[in-house]
């Protein structure tokens, strides 16, 4: 009898260098890859990662797209509002914000206090490109991708200013765009040191 080659195991990815401090949040408009990025970001640090969106629609019992059409972008941000209050009382984890988030004063300045914010920016035609045609975000329901970014623009990027640390990706792979993303945390966890 001939033992069946067993196929190897995934190698462990390589750890950084250095320890988070406290959780870090990523934040940047829709289309940028806080999801993506953040779970990567997770398993290079062997940390959990939450989608804050993901977690106020567990909270909410409902999707996104239907806390919109029920409650309006008030009644969301509300919720967003409390959750992201309470998952910032979690042990350090890698946090996705939802685009928006740092509309509310309150969650900007627990952001501040609890978090490494990192800023994931690109080009607003990349992100057009990604978002077109996504029927599961609700601020794009028949209108153009690149208005609404331009909008977006206008009013959060002051507001995503307040980052602790500011990444632009470009269009890079979501790899080379992880890599850029431990660089730049680490440059800013070691001048906190």
């Amino acid at each position: 009898m001939t033992a069946t080659p067993q196929p190897a195991a995934a190698p462990e990815p390589e750890r950084p260098s250095f320890i988070l401090p406290r959780t870090v949040a990523l934040i940047g408009l829709m289309g940028v890859g806080k999801t993506t990025i953040g779970k990567r970001l997770a398993e290079q640090f062997a940390l959990p990662f939450v989608d804050a969106d993901e977690e106020i629609e567990k909270a909410a019992g409902q999707s996104v797209a239907d806390i919109f059409t029920h409650y309006g972008e008030q009644g969301f941000r509300d919720g967003e509002e409390r959750v992201i209050a309470r998952l910032l009382d979690s042990p350090v984890h890698i946090l996705a914000t939802g685009g928006g988030a740092l509309t509310s004063v309150k969650t900007r300045e627990r952001l501040k206090a609890k978090a490494i914010t990192v800023w994931l920016k690109t080009d607003l035609k990349v992100l057009s490109r990604r978002v077109a045609n996504k029927p599961h975000r609700p601020l794009l329901r028949d209108r153009s991708p690149m208005e609404v970014l331009k909008e977006h623009a206008r009013i959060r990027y002051p507001l995503y200013e307040m980052a602790d640390v500011v990444v632009d990706t470009g269009d890079q792979s979501h790899s080379k765009a992880v890599e850029m993303v431990l660089n730049a945390l680490q440059a800013y966890v070691e001048s906190q040191a």
